[in-house]
């Protein structure tokens, strides 16, 4: 608080002094003349701290160093030497007002930048000259006000106070503060309260029209106006109150913010400036998370609520849109006001709420003052117009005929304004019933569009649930694609098996086919061979009784290769209908044909065992005079190989049995 001015002799305040007020300023806008009247304001109480004989003159030294001073706090490059030169004189008396106000706007407040100074610390400057000649706390520490807490309500104060020295705060304004500070601890101040306790200071508010800063401030200390609330429930209204009038914190608390890059709720702690919305991690406001820019072009909006968050709601900017959760329905309207205010004050050009409502509260109070002066005039014409009235009493007595026919007709305007009163008050009567029926139709529309928002929800729950069994299909026909893929690529595989089988099987066939063709030439050579050794076998005549037994077991082995053959003639024309079948495209869906039961009773021929039965069989037919039982050997050999050549060795053996069955 005093560090500016560490070392400073300070003196004592005056309770009354001049101060001139600073002509307008050429060029300078709104904002830098509504700035220029907030600093005076702080730098009179410097002044007037400074005033040690109380006539309005402080001296060159001492102005010096508060010159000084405030180029620190105010971020001014210094200039010493034109501060020398404006004070270079032959007169070492003190400066008024008058004399340094050349200087202050000149070099000073013609310097100022908004925004490249803290406003705080310029005020803290000017508590810390005035308020240690002035301010009195409680030395017993009975006071209810803290050092900070009476910097800030000088500040509350300074804000609301008129823009006439010295200053006060008029009674309206003190009415407004109080009601402010007192809402920020759920309490209220009545009409009667309010006039007791101004009531207390009338004789001030009589004479300068309301209260000095430093009566404001005894009157918060004395507790005459909180009933009984603590020091700690105070010292956090009048900081509420503060960062909300002079801070321009429009509002302030806790909300739900969804990030922008991970997608995850996180709460922070919200500011409402009329120019930005800041967030912290908490409350106390030190570590500053970010800053959401508003202007005429940002919108905010009211979400459905989703994703397990309700009241939610959205802050569109030109860049991004913010989203956020607050705690109920009230919170969110709050909050959704707030944030339109900013972007309307935004729009509007204004960059302080408070301080728009200020001057409207100003102006109204001058509207009603000049209706009060108005209503002054009124009445002292009235009241010469009775004097004249008195003075002509006598003249009137001779009008009293005209007056009664006046009053009369003053009767009958009474009577039809009051017929109008009627009528006007029927007429708000039945705006007052249309009003309710508007309400009720406004409730009924509510239920229905509560209704509405219960189906759509529903509605909203389907349809998930349908997209969830959608998926689910969709990935069984995904498997079943991928199966029938693998049962496509199978049957390929069995085809391809099927067709190298056939290949094989042609390829047995031609080979059984030469065989026989070479078993034929054979047969022909051995009838040939057999005719020149008819002689030979007629000599076995006598063998042949034994020959014809083995014959019967050799028809009875025919037979059997007969059946094999017939067995595998059926089995090749099976093969042929599957091959023909096979030879048609495989559909999806059709069963893989069974070919290996097809061949069950096919054998392919043994060639190594065909010819050695032939050879065999052309060694016998030269050799008659072999035994019987190397006949018998040889026959069986014969029926152990291929069906054909045992079919052509039965024949042989027909043709050379020339003897009769008788």
């Amino acid at each position: 608080m005093g560090g500016p001015l560490c070392g400073l002799q300070l003196f004592a305040f005056p309770e009354t002094g001049s101060w001139c007020q600073s002509r307008p300023w050429a060029g300078a806008g709104a904002s830098a003349m509504a700035l220029r009247k907030e600093l005076l304001k702080s730098i009179w109480y410097a002044f007037t701290a400074l005033d040690v004989e109380k006539s309005g003159k402080v001296s060159k030294s001492q102005l010096k160093v508060l010159s000084h001073n405030l180029y620190t706090v105010l971020h001014i490059p210094h200039d010493p030497v034109a501060l020398e030169e404006h004070f270079r004189d032959d007169d070492d008396g003190p400066v008024s007002s008058q004399g340094y106000m050349p200087y202050l706007n000149k070099y000073i407040l013609d310097k100022v930048e908004e925004g490249a100074f803290v406003k705080e610390h310029f005020d803290e400057l000017c508590w810390t000259l005035t308020a240690k000649k002035n301010y009195r706390a409680d030395s017993n520490g009975n006071s209810l006000l803290s050092n900070q807490d009476a910097f800030r309500l000088w500040c509350l104060f300074n804000f609301l106070s008129e823009d006439k020295y010295p200053l006060i705060m008029v009674p309206d304004e003190v009415e407004y503060l109080l009601k402010k500070l007192l809402g920020s601890m759920s309490l209220e101040i009545g009409l009667g309260e309010l006039e007791e306790l101004l009531a207390q200071e009338a004789q001030a508010v009589q004479t300068s029209g309301g209260l000095s800063v430093w009566q404001f401030l005894e009157l918060f200390n004395s507790g005459r106006c909180l009933r009984g609330v603590g020091r700690d429930s105070l010292s956090m209204a009048i900081q509420e109150v503060y960062q909300e009038l002079i801070q321009d914190v429009l509002k302030q608390g806790y909300l739900w913010k969804r990030g922008h890059l991970r997608r995850n709720w996180a709460e922070r702690w919200f500011q409402l400036q009329p120019s930005c919305l800041c967030y912290f991690g908490s409350e106390e406001c030190k570590e500053k998370r970010g800053t959401i820019p508003l202007d005429a072009h940002c919108c905010v909006e009211v979400l459905q609520d989703r994703e397990g968050k309700r009241c939610m709601f959205c802050v569109k900017t030109a860049s991004r849109t913010y989203e956020m959760s607050a705690s109920d329905t009230r919170q969110r309207q709050e909050w959704t006001a707030a944030i339109q205010t900013a972007i309307r004050l935004q729009a509007e050009g204004k960059t302080s709420l408070h301080k728009d409502l200020k001057q409207k509260r100003r102006e109204q109070r001058e509207q009603r003052e000049r209706r009060r002066a108005a209503k002054e005039e009124e009445l002292l014409r009235l009241q010469q117009l009775q004097e004249e009235k008195e003075r002509k009493l006598q003249e009137l007595e001779l009008l009293q005929e005209a007056q009664r026919q006046a009053e009369r007709l003053l009767q009958e305007e009474e009577e039809r304004r009051r017929s109008q009163h009627r009528e006007l008050q029927q007429a708000l009567e039945g705006q007052l019933r249309e009003a309710e029926q508007a309400r009720a139709s406004m409730q009924a529309e509510m239920e229905l569009k509560k209704e509405e928002a219960a189906r759509q929800r529903q509605r909203i729950a389907e349809l998930e649930e349908m997209q969830e069994r959608l998926q689910e299909a969709l990935q069984l026909e995904v498997k079943a694609r991928r199966d029938e893929e693998a049962v496509r690529l199978a049957q390929t595989r069995l085809l391809e098996e099927e067709e190298e089988k056939l290949k094989q099987l042609m390829h047995l066939k031609e080979e059984q086919e030469r065989y026989i063709e070479r078993a034929q030439q054979e047969k022909e050579e051995m009838q040939q061979e057999m005719a020149l050794q008819s002689r030979s076998l007629q000599q076995a005549q006598q063998q042949l009784e034994e020959v014809r037994l083995n014959r019967q077991r050799a028809d009875e082995d025919v037979e059997a290769a007969q059946r094999k053959l017939r067995q595998a003639s059926t089995n090749v024309k099976h093969w042929n209908v599957q091959m023909n079948r096979l030879m048609r495209p495989i559909e999806p869906g059709d069963k893989r044909p069974t070919t290996s039961s097809s061949f069950t009773g096919f054998q392919p021929p043994p060639l190594a065992r065909r010819d050695s039965s032939l050879k065999r069989l052309t060694r016998w037919g030269s050799q008659g005079n072999r035994t019987l039982s190397a006949n018998s050997s040889e026959q069986k050999s014969l029926n152990g190989g291929d069906e054909t050549p045992t079919l052509a060795s039965t024949s042989q053996e027909d043709k050379l049995d020339p003897a009769p069955e008788n």
